[in-house]
């Protein structure tokens, strides 16, 4: 999750499964006592449409960027009639939530509506999918509110959504031009803590995109609406897009490593690496995990430190010096004149080498640009950053949004593995063989926007 808009927001979620309402302190009495209704025995189970299809694949543009908005996010359309929400891209998290009058307790300044659910929309305590949420953190399972599914849901930026699980429909925009409108079950977040609580948030919510039962993606494949595969493609020059299912898996030019366990999470890992700077090696193990929702990459504290200290030995060659009064990041430099972006200060520094002991031998490449940003004070910035002084694991070694731009990522659950590869992120794959790019000009960009009807308003399945 990346609900804060700007800085070095770290997005590694945690699910902690909440106490009862009741047991919640209340803005007002009003706001324990005006939640959705329970739904009536009757009502159909809120996960997904019913019945199996023929798997397909929905598409999504991205919007945002590495800095300065510190986010990649998409439109999801949600509800019936759907409504718009901005939704922040999280491979990092299971669950899916929205800002939500329900009603909402603390909530911040958002760039659509508040989402209201429908009366009967609650998810009952004893659903599996409410299992699958307390699940996550392998906390038992405890039903004190049998007609509702209370979660909490902490961030390690300290931000954290307090909510009912409900179950609503969401339009998939599909890649023949279609949009399918499926039922699923997120977060009716209605009391959030964010580092900055007055300051308008970027996103409406959070898109939860890990591999747990609770996550939309595993949502989706459970009911047979698309094969248990995803990808992203996050462009340095700011959007991309989104894919669920395999159909814009590319059929080459793809490292593939083994999705590997990392401990009790679900987090996705292709497992340890060697940490080289460009041929020499930093002599440090990395256990890492791939997350969109952090904006930057976390390095442990000895990996951090060995790789600070290359940095600098390699920088007092260089005509750079240090910009303590630059606080964009921890370590920023200046040079003769100021950067105006990463093309010009890049000659200063060593790709990054991830080199996964997989029996693959995979290898991922973290380019100066990947891993550098150019401050509004034209100063070169370190998008690397120490985890141990956020506060995260010490074994816990984070790939964020920063070194994943330009590759498209692919997580591939139904063959356990995890694939990268250079990509144009600015044209979604075989555009032009897709359907509904109404006016030539998207079309020819690749890129899949609200402005075309025939894409966004077809029927529903």
């Amino acid at each position: 999750m990346r609900m804060e808009g700007k800085g070095a927001a770290l997005l590694v979620a945690l699910l902690v499964v909440a106490a009862v309402l009741a047991a919640i302190p209340s803005c007002s009495a009003a706001a324990t006592t005006t939640l959705p209704k329970k739904p009536k025995a009757s009502a159909p189970p809120p996960s997904v449409d019913t019945g199996r299809r023929t798997p397909s694949s929905a598409v999504f543009r991205l919007r945002g960027n590495v800095y300065p908005n510190g986010a990649y996010y998409t439109t999801m359309n949600i509800g019936n009639p759907p409504k718009p929400y901005y939704m922040d891209v999280d491979t990092g998290s299971d669950i899916t939530w929205l800002q939500c009058d329900a009603p909402c307790q603390r909530c911040s300044k958002v760039p659509h509506p508040l989402y209201k659910p429908p009366k009967s929309s609650l998810v009952p305590c004893e659903n599996a999918l409410c299992y699958a949420v307390h699940a996550s953190i392998h906390q038992k399972h405890k039903c004190e509110s049998p007609g509702q599914c209370d979660y909490e849901v902490q961030y390690a930026d300290h931000g954290s959504s307090i909510g009912v699980l409900v179950a609503d429909a969401l339009d998939l925009p599909l890649i023949n031009g279609s949009t399918l409108r499926s039922r699923i079950a997120f977060g009716c977040g209605y009391d959030q803590l964010f580092r900055n609580p007055e300051e308008r948030m970027l996103t409406d919510g959070v898109l939860g995109l890990g591999f747990g039962k609770a996550s939309i993606l595993s949502q989706l494949s459970d009911s047979g609406v698309i094969h248990n595969v995803m990808g992203h493609c996050l462009s340095s020059r700011g959007g991309g897009y989104l894919f669920l299912g395999d159909g814009l898996v590319p059929p080459s030019g793809i490292t593939w490593a083994p999705k590997i366990p990392f401990g009790d999470s679900n987090y996705y890992s292709p497992g340890p690496a060697s940490l080289l700077l460009g041929t020499q090696s930093l002599g440090s193990k990395l256990q890492v995990v791939l997350d969109s929702g952090s904006s930057y990459t976390y390095f442990g504290f000895q990996p951090y430190r060995d790789f600070i200290s290359a940095i600098k030995k390699d920088l007092s060659r260089q005509p750079l010096k240090d910009a303590p009064d630059d606080k964009s990041l921890p370590l920023c430099w200046k040079g003769p004149r100021s950067f105006r972006s990463v093309l010009d200060v890049k000659k200063y520094f060593k790709p990054l080498v991830l080199s996964f002991g997989n029996g693959r031998k995979a290898t991922m490449e973290i380019p100066p640009e990947n891993y550098l940003i150019v401050s509004k004070k034209g100063n070169a910035c370190l998008g690397i950053l120490n985890g141990t002084e956020a506060g995260l694991p010490h074994d816990l070694n984070v790939i964020g949004d920063i070194s994943l731009q330009d590759l498209v990522v692919i997580y591939d659950n139904e063959r356990r593995q995890i694939g990268w590869g250079q990509a144009n992120c600015d044209r979604v794959p075989n555009a032009d063989r897709i359907d509904g790019f109404c006016q030539p000009q998207f079309a020819s960009m690749g890129i899949l926007t609200e402005e075309c009807p025939a894409y966004y308003h077809s029927d529903t399945v």
